[in-house]
């Protein structure tokens, strides 16, 4: 599950996204936008900068605006800057693993390749998921898996509703 301020941090990057290339946007806007408080918005936005997705400009006309092209940010991006790993335990993490402290083998751990299969599929999902997805909602596929179907193959791999 992601975090609040990580869903919060996708809205205010949605905003941006169809505010692209008209300049730099208030913060109070994009908070009275999206519902989301002032203060919080200001250090997720201040995280994403210092994170190199978003620019800053001070002054009459400043606001944040988005520094890199939307088609090339993508969520796990986002998601990794904001909440850290994504992979569901630290030892399938690909960029911030970690061996699981009650593991004694990862080798025949029965967990490990489940959690794989986990964090692969909602990589899928996260990876192949730009900002511009934002401005072509009505065209995303959403598909109903079952509880207990069997594993989504790399060419079924959508938005899943939860």
């Amino acid at each position: 599950m992601i975090s609040k301020k990580a869903k919060y941090a996708i809205k205010a990057l949605k905003v941006l996204t169809e505010e692209f290339g008209k300049g730099p946007v208030l913060i109070s806007y994009i908070s009275a936008k999206e519902s989301i408080p002032k203060k919080f918005l200001e250090a997720i936005l201040l995280e994403l900068r210092n994170h190199g997705i978003l620019q800053s400009q001070k002054g009459k006309g400043g606001g944040y605006l988005l520094r890199i092209d939307p088609a090339r940010v993508n969520l796990a991006q986002v998601l990794r800057v904001i909440d850290g790993p994504i992979a569901p335990t630290p030892c399938v993490s690909l960029n911030f693993y970690v061996k699981c402290d009650d593991c004694e083998d990862e080798v025949t751990c029965a967990l490990k390749p489940i959690m794989e299969r986990v964090r692969d599929a909602n990589l899928g999902v996260y990876e192949n998921t730009s900002l511009l997805t934002f401005q072509n909602l009505e065209s995303l596929e959403t598909k109903e898996i079952s509880i207990g179907s069997p594993a989504v193959s790399g060419s079924d791999v959508g938005l899943m509703s939860a």
